[in-house]
């Protein structure tokens, strides 16, 4: 199932997704990076640096975002930009 999500992420990569884990957390963000073991998602909502204007992402692994182990996902969907 892994391979599944890492192909699936890949070819979303640079879009905006919902990711539910196993154990039911759900994770909103835009694929930034995807390796073997994890994808790494910039987040939604307001930045933690500077009043929302910063350089790069500055937080996570290798500066990437959020790291979801492939392993853990649940399911994966789509989003749309409209649902702001």
């Amino acid at each position: 199932m892994s391979a599944e999500y890492y192909n699936m992420c890949c070819r979303y990569k640079g879009r905006a997704v919902r990711i539910t884990t196993r154990d039911g957390r759900t994770h909103r963000g835009i694929i930034r990076h995807v390796d073997k073991r994890s994808v790494y998602l910039q987040p939604f909502g307001p930045t933690r640096n500077l009043g929302g204007f910063g350089y790069g992402y500055g937080y996570g692994y290798g500066g990437f975002g959020l790291g979801i182990a492939l392993g853990a996902i649940g399911t994966l969907a789509l989003l749309p930009f409209f649902f702001w």
